[in-house]
């Protein structure tokens, strides 16, 4: 079972875990809370959550290419 939740939050981008991680929250209540808050705003945290994807996606580049650079 933790696999499969490993393989979904890789797949969705990591927001939650990432949110969950700094926030001190566990990532199943913020996706919850996100779910709920979509409801009720017909949908807009969806672009909020897009760009935070964008931006985590982004991050994990730069720093992976940053470690690169030092192996070499």
């Amino acid at each position: 079972m933790d696999q499969i939740k490993k393989n979904i939050e890789n797949y969705a981008f990591g927001v939650c875990s990432y949110l969950g991680e700094k926030l001190n929250i566990r990532s199943s209540t913020i996706r919850l809370y996100f779910i709920y808050v979509s409801f009720f705003t017909f949908g807009s945290p969806v672009i909020i959550y897009a760009i935070l994807a964008f931006w985590l996606n982004i991050r994990h580049y730069l720093t992976q290419r940053r470690h690169s650079v030092w192996d070499i």
